[in-house]
């Protein structure tokens, strides 16, 4: 006798999370997205398609969509969580006791939330009042468009548990899509949340004209920030060598798929920080999580001069042309983390 499928939920019908219902769908899910906009969930349902997020793809017929959240949760065992990181805690709070008992809840987010200072999945326990081993990330070089075409990736699954991570890893994998495990929840969110903003100063770097060069060292200097950060919060070392780490870091610091690397370039070009979020179309996660990320390496004592000069630029009207003499103006030293 076959199992019953898996039920999962997605909260949040933007690309990532559209995305992700049609890997958990792949993967033999029966999957309900919840959002907002009627037009949207309507068009998911009906015609398996959300043009508004994922133009030209068409998604698997066991994906549908509501703006009801309680239809959503109904007997999901998985809830995936895709939505802006800053706006998450007042997202979910209301859905607090509509989770199924014993559900895993699962973040898809990216970022450190601003004025707390909190990681998402202490973010997304605290707002569904979870303990931490039913909460897991996802995390690892997810352009939202590639893997909707189905191209293969691998990705990380981390959580305290391993058998959360395991549950969740064999809920989402399939023929394009490879998850590893990882109990590095620390270390897999940092890299998660800190490589949106090396990817902002990669943007700015080639909006402004610069080169390959320049570029590779902004990548590797910016491992070296989100690698002390880690170490300073009791991560894993070999965390941000693998594909939380480099892996996510390469991809969206140089794909023009990521909207943080987007916003950077119309920044180096002179757009001032409105008129490149109106040009970028979406959320870019680093914008606002680089004061939050600054503000967290301060409070264990991490220097992180990129992440700084980008919330210079972003937030504090430094110059495009005046980055990279900050940069290049600070003491020389033996390269290590």
């Amino acid at each position: 006798m076959t199992a019953p499928a898996t039920r999962a939920a997605v909260i949040g019908t933007g690309s990532w999370g559209t995305t992700f219902a049609a890997v958990l769908a792949d993967a033999g899910c029966e999957v309900t997205l919840w959002g907002r906009r009627e037009e949207v969930c309507t068009q998911i349902s009906t015609e398996h398609r959300n043009d508004a997020y994922l133009p030209g793809v068409r998604l698997p017929d066991a994906v549908r969509a509501t703006t009801d959240v309680r239809v959503a949760l109904a007997g999901a065992q998985i809830v995936a969580i895709a939505i802006p990181a800053q706006s998450a805690r007042s997202t979910l709070e209301p859905l607090r006791g509509l989770i199924e008992p014993g559900a895993i809840a699962v973040s898809l987010m990216k970022g450190v939330e601003l004025e707390s200072d909190r990681r998402m999945s202490e973010v997304v326990a605290e707002a569904l009042s979870l303990p931490p081993e039913r909460v897991a990330v996802v995390s690892g070089p997810n352009l939202a468009r590639e893997i909707a075409d189905r191209q293969p990736t691998a990705t990380v699954v981390a959580a305290t548990s391993q058998e959360t991570a395991q549950r969740v890893a064999q809920a989402c994998a399939s023929g394009y899509f490879r998850p590893y495990t990882n109990v590095d929840v620390v270390g897999v969110e940092l890299c998660g949340a800190v490589k949106n903003i090396i990817a902002v100063a990669v943007g700015i770097a080639q909006g402004s004209g610069f080169g390959h060069n320049t570029m590779a060292t902004v990548i590797t200097r910016g491992l070296v920030e989100i690698t002390r950060l880690g170490l300073a919060l009791g991560a894993d070392a070999e965390t941000f060598s693998g594909l939380a780490g480099m892996g996510d870091l390469v991809a969206t610091c140089a794909s023009p798929l990521s909207r943080n690397h987007t916003l950077g370039v119309h920044i180096g070009q002179g757009k001032s920080l409105d008129e490149a979020i109106a040009a970028t179309g979406g959320t870019a996660e680093g914008v606002k999580s680089s004061a939050s990320v600054l503000e967290l390496a301060g409070t264990v004592g991490v220097e992180m001069p990129i992440t700084a000069a980008v919330v210079a630029v972003l937030h504090h009207g430094l110059p495009v042309d005046q980055m990279a003499q900050l940069l290049l103006a600070r003491p020389h030293k033996a390269e290590k983390v």
